[in-house]
C-alpha cells in the first residue's frame, strides 16, 4: 500500500461525510449574516441605546455638579 492509497480512503470519507455538512453549515451561516438582526437582537440594541443615552445624561449632570462644587476638578485629572 503506497502513500496515494493511504490518502485515498480518508479523502473519500471526507468528501462523502464531512464536506457536504461543512458546505451546508457555511452557507447557512452566510445566509444568517445577510438577513440582518432578528427582532430580539433589534430590541436589545434599542434597549442598550436608551441606557447609553441615560448614562450620558447622568454624566452631564455629574459634571455640572462637580463644576459647581469644585471648578478645578478637570485640571487635576488631565
Amino acid at each position: 500500500m503506497d502513500i496515494t492509497e493511504a490518502f485515498a480512503i480518508p479523502m473519500i470519507i471526507f468528501m462523502i461525510c464531512v464536506a457536504p455538512i461543512w458546505i451546508i453549515m457555511h452557507y447557512r451561516s452566510k445566509r444568517k449574516i445577510s438577513e440582518g438582526l432578528s427582532e430580539h437582537e433589534l430590541a436589545q440594541l434599542n434597549d442598550l441605546s436608551v441606557k447609553a443615552e441615560r448614562m450620558a445624561d447622568r454624566i452631564k449632570t455629574l459634571e455640572a455638579i462637580l463644576d459647581a462644587d469644585a471648578p478645578n476638578w478637570r485640571r487635576k485629572h488631565e
